[in-house]
């Protein structure tokens, strides 16, 4: 018999939204859906390479039996049927849903996805320790609550019963689980990703950090209801073409919110509210909404370009549909393009967590991140994506500080050519040579991780030494000379500063990452890039008048982007996306942030009370959304 092969898919059904949509005759065809997610060989859990479902439920002192997804009957039948009831499809759905997401971020950032290590915060010389799978319990806690914990590597699901009035889609008294939300599911799974990708954006410098992480899992999400073609579909002939009005497509959680009492979606980017202002809107989600509707806007006028000319085919040239019906050819040409907008916008807001600085990101800089990022994948920008967002960022006052001009041109990230940072200089050759990446060969999770770690020693060790000849080349880089190495208590590690007291221009400086990306250009070549990212720290005064007050770490660091095969086949910097330690404007800032508990979200409260710190960070930026809607 000839060898069969591993299928690349398996199809999963799982409620398409959430189980609400069954509740209503105008939205009962479109509660189910069927998704692909990558085939791979499971254990009962499921327990696979990236996830292991644990299902033990301690508010019922249950412990329910793990689905068996590769039992035959279920493999012929895409799984368990959907079901409120049935614990087994609990665990299907949050696996489903978990890896379809996983799926998105690794081909947006071409490689695949790794957990956060256990080491808690960057910087304290500890050794990483690779971390398999992320653990789902779909029933962890009897509470309105879901999040990432970084402690236990896992995502906690709770359940409550609804608090909504009788007549509500979730009627009042019947139970509510997270974990049949595919929203709330795609969320946390984005939580955990991020912090994977990007240890830096978990501590709060500024108002943007931690509203941008919810931001951004909601933008995640939010785009996962593009991939449901008949949802798209119905929704749009509902809304006779005008994706704006498609209210189920706009809104996240709806079941949730409702048993939640709040009278309907989590939140809503269609109907969104009037009054928030970037410039006085400091509320964790509050701040993160304003920067999910300036993608989701861009987003509309993407679509809107995209199926001008099908509307104006349609009309005779007016723009302007009759009364009536859609005709179906029409509702399926939007539908495709709808879809296919949504895939290309959701790349591009994962592809840019690479062009991000390691540390103290704002909205301002994820712009440049998108448009820099979009300009070195996409040669043509057809459809004007760059516009689109220029115009709904500065629409919603989130342009970077201090530019010059407003275009595409000024919002890209300066390449270091022509500066005094070499984009071809010899050392940076040196780097790649070092490396010994092959493009060709397909690692496992674990030995990427490790040979991530052996690479970061590699760079660190070459960098200390060429920084410790070329001292320019660290102000080049953002970073401060003659800086030690500081314990957890602020106080010097005297063990390093012992060891360095010979060189004169020793400084402390941690290779946080190394990372190999190839990613597949709309052209269908493959891009080939190295991402590697440094980081200090230094412990400040919050008030420089009282230098042994309350103090902070106060972080800098350089993303480089580095094409290693450049010009005349040389490396070469093409992007040295700095959050420099020398830059006093920005330490002024990240100061008064931290010592106005009005502007300054989660950091208020954990230094009112060091205590909460070591609490797990997700799950306070949920509990405090939750407390401020009581």
């Amino acid at each position: 018999m000839p060898r069969i092969p591993c299928p690349s898919s398996r199809r999963l059904r799982i409620f398409a939204l959430d189980p609400s949509l069954g509740s209503s005759l105008r939205t009962y065809d479109s509660r189910i859906a069927t998704v692909s997610v990558p085939f791979e060989e499971l254990g009962k859990g499921p327990v696979g390479e990236y996830l292991e479902v644990v299902d033990v439920d301690p508010a019922s002192n249950r412990y329910y039996l793990p689905v068996d997804l590769n039992h035959p009957y279920l493999l012929a039948q895409d799984g368990l049927d959907p079901s409120e009831g049935n614990p087994g499809f609990h665990q299907q759905m949050v696996y489903a849903v978990a890896m379809r997401t996983i799926a998105v971020f690794e081909e947006a950032l071409g490689r695949k996805a790794l957990w956060a290590p256990t080491v808690p915060t960057i910087h304290d010389g500890r050794p990483n320790e690779f971390i398999r799978r992320l653990r789902l319990y779909p029933h962890a806690t009897r509470a309105a609550n879901a999040y990432y914990s970084p402690d236990r590597r896992a995502i906690l699901f709770g359940y409550f019963p609804s608090e909504a009035e009788e007549s509500a889609a979730t009627p009042g008294g019947t139970m509510v689980f997270a974990c049949l939300s595919g929203d709330i599911i795609a969320h946390e799974m984005t939580h955990a990703l991020l912090d994977g990708a990007a240890r830096g954006f978990r501590e709060s410098s500024n108002p943007d950090v931690l509203a941008f992480h919810e931001g951004f899992a909601d933008i995640v999400a939010l785009f996962q209801h593009f991939g449901y073609r008949d949802l798209v579909l119905r929704e749009i002939a509902a809304a006779r073409g005008t994706t704006g009005a498609a209210g189920l497509l706009s809104g996240l959680a709806r079941q949730f919110g409702e048993g939640a009492s709040r009278g309907g979606p989590l939140r809503d980017y269609v109907n969104f509210p009037p009054d928030l202002s970037y410039a006085t809107t400091f509320d964790v989600h509050d701040r993160g909404a304003l920067l999910v509707k300036a993608v989701y806007d861009a987003f509309l006028l993407i679509v809107e370009r995209r199926t001008g000319d099908l509307i104006r085919l349609a009309t005779g040239g007016s723009g302007i549909l009759r009364p009536g019906a859609l005709h179906p050819d029409l509702v399926e040409r939007l539908t495709d393009e709808t879809c296919r907008a949504a895939r290309h916008v959701l790349r591009m807001c994962i592809r840019a967590i690479d062009y991000c600085p390691s540390v103290d990101i704002t909205f301002g800089s994820y712009l440049r991140a998108l448009i820099t990022s979009d300009l070195e994948q996409v040669d043509e920008d057809r459809f004007a994506y760059r516009m689109a967002f220029l115009e709904s960022f500065r629409h919603l006052g989130l342009l970077p500080r201090n530019l010059r001009t407003v275009s595409i041109e000024t919002l890209r990230w300066r390449s270091p050519r022509g500066s005094k940072l070499r984009a071809s200089a010899q050392w940076v050759q040196d780097v790649v040579d070092a490396l010994h990446i092959d493009w060709r060969t397909s690692f496992t999770r674990k030995e990427i991780f490790e040979k991530g770690e052996e690479r970061r020693d590699v760079v660190q060790k070459l960098l200390k030494d060429r920084i410790s000849r070329e001292p320019d080349i660290a102000a080049e880089l953002g970073l401060k000379l003659k800086l030690p190495k500081y314990n957890d208590d602020f106080s010097p590690d005297e063990s390093w500063v012992e060891r360095n007291k010979d060189y004169p221009n020793a400084t402390n400086f941690e290779v946080s990452s190394v990372r190999a990306a190839q990613r597949l250009r709309p052209n269908s070549q493959s891009r080939e890039e190295i991402v590697i990212v440094l980081n200090q720290r230094r412990p400040m005064p919050i008030d420089p008048g009282r230098p042994k007050a309350q103090r902070f770490w106060f972080r800098g660091g350089v993303t480089l982007i580095i094409n290693p095969r450049g010009a005349g086949n040389k490396a070469e910097i093409l992007y040295a996306i700095t959050r420099s330690m020398l830059d006093k404007e920005r330490l002024r800032r990240e100061r008064a942030f931290r010592s106005n508990p009005a502007g300054s979200g989660l950091s208020a409260l954990y230094l009112a009370d060091p205590q909460l710190s070591k609490m797990e960070p997700f799950a306070m930026l949920h509990r405090r959304e939750e407390m401020a809607h009581d």
